[in-house]
């Protein structure tokens, strides 16, 4: 929950963009001051974090001693085992919710940084296991199956056109929509009209920065499966009627600038808890 991260990311990004050196030096030294702080988290807290470090040590240029520790560092971090019994990849490669796309996005941008191009190809095949594509990955470990629409073929994303009970459930996050309680605190099966679930946002925070990612490594990320990002997007803000607030609402500058759609933003939107503000990043379609 540490937002540290995020800011490190803003200004790296000013800095980018003015040269301003009094940014550069805080960029550097919050970089190097995240070594070790992973020690006794879990891999969600790591995913969350790690990624927006690892892209404003690559937007400022790291001196060739700081260079060289932090580049040691990434290599063991991302193996190294958490409190919840994974490491970032484990994670990423096991879970199918918010835990495994935020350590994706995290991994991605450290194969990236360490042009470690064998591992953000294994990054892809699973992120297009999670959008759907059980032929490319198919070895997520499955909570309850409310809301899957194909309960023998489980995914990340459910496939265009899935219904449940007349229902569309085209593009929902099945491994968060379960997670979704009655009022007396237990898990709720499916149920309609769709229950606020956050944690979708959650996922899709993860799932957009592997996306953006892959997308600039050219993958055709945008449009695997059928666009299943941009469906998973539409459902819960259209067909549940739950649009982004708060730190989730810089999603949407995202999803109009790949796909060229029109959601609704506002220009001051927050960061998100892996990478800074995007109302000044993807204001224009490209």
């Amino acid at each position: 929950d540490n937002n540290a991260n995020v800011y490190t990311m803003a200004k790296a990004l000013v800095y980018a963009r003015t040269g301003i050196e009094s940014y550069r030096t805080d960029v550097i030294d919050a970089c190097m001051d995240a070594i070790g702080t992973e020690a006794g988290g879990e891999s969600l807290a790591l995913g969350r974090n790690l990624g927006a470090f690892v892209i404003a040590a690559e937007l400022v240029g790291l001196p060739w001693a700081e260079e060289m520790q932090f580049r040691d560092w990434l290599l063991v971090v991302r193996t190294n085992i958490m409190t919840a019994g994974r490491s970032l990849i484990t994670c990423h490669e096991q879970r199918p919710n918010n835990w495994g796309t935020m350590a994706g996005g995290s991994r991605a941008a450290v194969a990236v940084y360490l042009q470690d191009w064998d591992d953000l190809a294994d990054t892809a095949q699973v992120f297009k296991g999670y959008l759907g594509d059980t032929n490319s990955y198919n070895s997520f470990s499955f909570g309850e199956l409310w809301w899957q629409a194909g309960t023998n073929n489980p995914v990340g994303v459910n496939p265009t056109n899935g219904t449940i009970q007349g229902h569309s459930v085209d593009g929902v996050l099945p491994e968060e929509m379960r997670r979704a309680t009655e009022p007396d605190g237990d898990p709720a099966e499916f149920t309609w009209p769709p229950p606020y679930q956050n944690y979708v946002y959650e996922a899709l925070q993860g799932a957009l920065l592997q996306g953006v990612i892959l997308n600039r490594a050219g993958y055709d990320v945008w449009n695997w499966e059928d666009q299943a990002i941009l469906r998973a997007f539409t459902w819960k803000h259209d067909v549940a009627g739950y649009p982004p607030v708060g730190d989730d609402n810089w999603q949407p500058f995202i999803i109009n600038y790949y796909y060229d759609t029109s959601f609704a933003t506002t220009n001051l939107s927050r960061h998100g808890k892996n990478v800074a503000p995007t109302c000044w990043t993807h204001q224009s379609i490209p």
